[in-house]
């Protein structure tokens, strides 16, 4: 297999890896897998030389910088899997609660909230400045840092049918031109309401916070998952400590991800997480632009 891109984020990958016992190759030499760690821009051009070649492609989030190119990637060479990086559907605590809400123990979810409270400066844009430029990250906090809880929030909660919000630059760092804060309304198809609030001017990257009120719980996610029964009762199930290099924030997930794809490569249907689901976020993100 072979990894495309030296962002940040390639250290998880490479991590991973390493520890599944995959051959680490050259692009040239006609690997297996494609891993696409460049930025947003180039991430379907990537995949589709990938793809052209005979390789299984695993993107980084989000699938591209715009709705647009990242269709292209729907539905395409049709038994190569292609996988997006939304690992956090993988975190223990986003599972248990999927699993509750799913099997009708906690009963029908009434609404949920959400929080991304992070924070970046101008060195951040300095040291990678596709990233404050919309024509090439396609956006800013919401594509960008808080894609990974939208998606949460659509797969615990439901699809979206109605999205109202605001995003601004409150930091006006120079040469940026991409949103640093979003707030959010959001319709669920089941009739649940969701309100989320992202921001990268906080004073330290804090812990993102789910909240859902079901009929019979509540489920917090902040690190572990809370759960408190309407009868008093309490859970807590563990949240997995970060490994494998990267940023503490980023959680362990990425490496149960690239495991079950690797895992999966030779099953007829396509990964879990490919374009088609991975764009549901996007898609309302870029609505919401």
């Amino acid at each position: 297999m072979a990894v495309i891109g030296r962002g940040d984020v390639s250290v998880v990958h490479l991590a991973a890896i390493s520890q599944l016992g995959v051959e680490l190759v050259d692009a040239g030499d006609q690997p297996d897998v494609v891993h696409v760690c460049t930025p947003h821009d180039q991430h379907v051009p990537v995949a589709l030389k990938a793809l052209r070649s005979g390789a299984h492609v695993l993107l980084e989030k989000p699938v591209a910088h715009t709705v647009a190119e990242a269709e292209q990637l729907v539905g395409a060479y049709p038994g190569r899997k292609i996988g997006v990086c939304l690992q956090n559907r993988y975190n223990p605590t986003s599972m248990a609660a999927h699993d509750l809400i799913a099997s009708g123990k906690v009963g029908a979810v009434r609404g949920a909230s959400a929080s991304v409270l992070w924070h970046r400066d101008e060195a951040y844009y300095r040291a990678r400045p596709w990233r404050g430029q919309r024509r090439r990250s396609g956006g800013g906090v919401l594509i960008n840092q808080a894609i990974h809880t939208l998606d949460l929030l659509l797969w615990l909660v439901g699809d979206v049918t109605r999205a109202r919000g605001r995003t601004a630059g409150y930091l006006a760092i120079p040469g940026v031109d991409v949103e640093d804060t979003a707030h959010l309304i959001l319709d669920h198809a089941g009739g649940a309401r969701s309100t989320f609030f992202a921001t990268l001017a906080n004073a330290t990257d804090a812990p993102v916070t789910i909240e859902i009120v079901a009929e019979r719980a509540t489920l917090l996610i902040r690190g572990d998952l809370t759960v408190t029964w309407a009868d008093g009762r309490t859970e807590v199930i563990a949240e997995q400590a970060a490994s494998g290099g990267g940023r503490s924030y980023w959680g362990a997930s990425h490496q149960l991800l690239i495991a079950d794809f690797y895992r999966r490569l030779s099953d007829p249907e396509p990964f879990w997480i490919g374009p088609q689901e991975a764009l549901k976020a996007q898609r309302l993100i870029e609505g919401l632009y």
